[in-house]
């Protein structure tokens, strides 16, 4: 089993090239998808968040209210890291679970953990390779104004608050740049799926 930490930035095309090496044939996991079971009802994490932040962040339906939490812990370094001590362990303690089950099941395949907060929560450190897709900020602002609807601030503001493409950089083993269109970005991942599935025995499943 070959794993990859695939990360990037806002509107950088990260779960594009997830969904593309998933084509591939790479058993792609979305730490995305994890944070939304870690905070489940009945879990230790949900327990966690509830405990430290005020049973006000419960919905009525019994679930986390992720507005009201967002609103505790937007804007304010210290309640943000208390939440991100809870649920980051959490979010990859599911996604080890998933690595395990897929490595039983297909020794010889590639696992991609999909994570915006990959190098912030020292997950590449554990995994064989790390794969940056990136974007200058002015084409990620561009992308994001169209495709989220967001102004130009609102971008700018989110970008600043996510770790930047240098230090990202400073982690990877592959850098995929996305400036270009889809065709150019698929080429990238196909070149580097084929360096993986010929040095690791990997089969490869051509994309349809």
């Amino acid at each position: 089993m070959f794993s990859i930490g695939l990360t990037g930035g806002i509107a950088s095309g990260k779960s594009t090239a997830a969904r593309y090496l998933g084509e591939l044939g790479a058993h792609v996991i979305d730490a995305d998808r994890l944070g939304h079971r870690a905070y489940e009802p009945g879990t230790a994490a949900f327990k966690q968040v509830v405990d430290v932040f005020g049973d006000d962040v419960v919905a009525a339906d019994g679930s986390i209210d992720r507005r009201t939490l967002g609103s505790k812990v937007f804007g304010q370094p210290g309640e943000l890291k208390k939440l991100t001590d809870i649920v980051w362990p959490e979010i990859r303690r599911l996604a080890d679970l998933e690595i395990e089950a897929e490595r039983a099941r297909r020794p010889d395949g590639v696992v991609v953990l999909e994570a915006a907060v990959m190098v912030e929560a020292g997950w590449q450190r554990s995994l064989d390779e790390v794969w940056v897709v990136a974007v200058e900020s002015d084409v990620a602002i561009e992308r994001a104004i169209a495709r989220d609807g967001l102004s130009a601030d609102e971008v700018r503001a989110r970008l600043k608050a996510q770790t930047s493409n240098a230090e990202r950089r400073r982690h990877a083993d592959v850098l995929i740049d996305n400036s270009g269109g889809l065709d150019e970005l698929r080429a990238q991942l196909d070149r580097h799926w084929e360096r993986v599935a010929s040095t690791h025995g990997t089969r490869t499943v051509a994309a349809s």
